[in-house]
């Protein structure tokens, strides 16, 4: 599914899901402009693009922040061109108590996670309004579908990233834009690893007995970036194993 006439934009690009969603684009023949707070993975992601023969850029900036995206958006367009994808994958996935999360820990999560999205949303629907299409993939999580005993703050900025998801994909739908969420279930990335979850363990209680892998989310996300994909909106696509059914 050959794409060589569109630019993306990946969040949270720098490693796990958010490198292989852009690798896997760029094998499609997108270009892709690598969005992350830190600098030096972004530029390896994009480095790993350019060395298989694919265009891409990386951008060192906080997705939250509105004048970072600005920039962002800028520097894209001037390098790259006008952004047709969007993949709204930066996300903070602490673990904690709810009656140890404070203030300031769920304010920030919601901006990542939530507000981060939005504002990305916002920046680049320009081009794709411009364009008459675009394809904009939410990262959500299977947290927000199952719940989460020591999650309460990631799962419910998680929810509201399904919620936006369905109100764009209402707003949009005779524009040629789709915007569809991608919810990962249990996935072997670096930040699982270092997380405190026992991540064999825990992998005897899903159904398939084993963790996904960050390809099979970024296949997930090809597939809604593509041209096959255009009527196809305000959909939640799971790829978790069976630990939620629709």
């Amino acid at each position: 599914m050959a794409m060589n006439d569109k630019v993306a934009v990946v969040t949270g690009g720098a490693r796990g899901l958010g490198r292989a969603i852009a690798l896997r684009l760029a094998e499609d023949g997108v270009a892709i402009s690598v969005w992350d707070l830190q600098a030096e993975g972004a530029e390896e992601t994009a480095a790993m693009i350019r060395a298989a023969g694919g265009r891409a850029i990386a951008c060192a900036g906080d997705s939250s922040r509105a004048a970072d995206i600005a920039h962002a958006v800028q520097r894209t367009r001037t390098e790259l061109g006008p952004v047709a994808i969007l993949v709204n994958n930066a996300a903070l996935s602490p673990f904690a108590a709810f009656a140890e999360i404070t203030e300031e820990v769920w304010d920030r999560l919601m901006a990542i996670n939530l507000k981060g999205p939005f504002l990305c949303a916002q920046a680049v629907l320009p081009d794709m309004q411009a364009a008459g299409w675009g394809r904009i993939i939410n990262i959500a999580s299977s947290a927000a579908q199952t719940g989460s005993a020591v999650g309460a703050h990631y799962g419910a900025s998680k929810g509201g990233v399904l919620g936006l998801t369905k109100c764009m994909a209402m707003e949009f739908a005779t524009s040629g834009i789709t915007v569809n969420a991608v919810p990962p279930g249990f996935v072997d990335t670096e930040g699982l690893r270092e997380s405190p979850v026992d991540v064999e363990g825990f992998a005897q209680k899903t159904p398939m007995k084993r963790p996904g892998k960050p390809r099979n989310i970024a296949a997930a996300v090809a597939f809604l970036a593509s041209e096959d994909a255009d009527y196809i909106t305000g959909h939640t696509l799971g790829v978790n194993g069976g630990r939620y059914c629709n």
